[in-house]
């Protein structure tokens, strides 16, 4: 027996079956047009770091060879100046030693201890960088971003200013000799995990590898900050 469907019932399911054929569709469009590869995550945030007038930096570990002169933490406003506002904590003879610096003009400003005003030093004599140059695009931290290489894209969660931002970590590995441009002594390969947020910023990065020559390796972890910092640094 043939059973007649009510026009309005059949007209209905036209209807749903229009529509979520029209939303799968968009979901499709809107999930690979604006999807990037880890490669071009990274790239774009290179971008945002080389563009940015400044951002407040740390550099810190929590495991440095107690055999080494090394550099414990450093932290500061960067500018494209480029120059550096801040103090580095560096580890001679096992003890540490928290030095104001200014670095700007090619020229790095130290107030040492137990030295009264400002004296100008060769930062590699203490196995560390000049500070201005880590917001160098050539040379500083964003370099590390398109040498990474086996980049993979990891879990993503929740931070940020009221867990507001979704950050993603991506992982790859960075030739030494691209380290070397943030810390001096570097050798080796490194394993690079980069925290980057929804918006394209490089919020954190962490290296793991043998930073200072003849020791165990070790891990820094670099967090950068209110992007759009400006300050202007002159020479003390």
């Amino acid at each position: 027996m043939l059973i007649r469907r009510p026009r309005r019932t059949l007209a209905l399911t036209a209807a749903v079956l229009t529509t979520l054929a029209l939303t799968s569709c968009s979901d499709a469009s809107s999930s690979t047009g604006d999807e990037k590869s880890p490669d071009e995550v990274l790239a774009s945030a290179k971008k945002a770091l080389d563009e940015t007038s400044g951002v407040n930096l740390t550099l810190t570990t929590d495991d440095l060879p107690s055999d080494v002169t090394g550099v414990e933490k450093a932290a500061g406003v960067g500018t494209h100046d480029p120059a550096f506002d801040g103090s580095i904590t560096v580890v001679l003879s096992g003890q540490a030693f928290e030095v104001p610096v200014v670095s700007v003009d090619n020229k790095v400003y130290v107030q040492l201890p137990l030295t009264p005003g400002w004296q100008d030093i060769d930062p590699g004599d203490y196995g560390a960088p000049d500070p201005a140059q880590l917001m160098s695009p050539d040379q500083g931290f964003s370099s590390l971003l398109p040498a990474t290489t086996g980049v993979k894209e990891g879990d993503s969660v929740r931070g940020g200013s009221d867990n507001s931002e979704v950050l993603t970590e991506y992982t790859g590995t960075v030739s030494g000799d691209v380290v070397k441009n943030v810390i001096p002594t570097a050798s080796g390969d490194f394993d690079a995990t980069y925290t980057v947020s929804d918006d394209g910023e490089l919020r954190e990065a962490d290296l793991t590898g043998v930073f200072y020559q003849d020791s165990d390796s070790m891990t820094y972890t670099v967090t950068f900050d209110d992007y759009g910092t400006e300050k202007d640094i002159s020479a003390p």
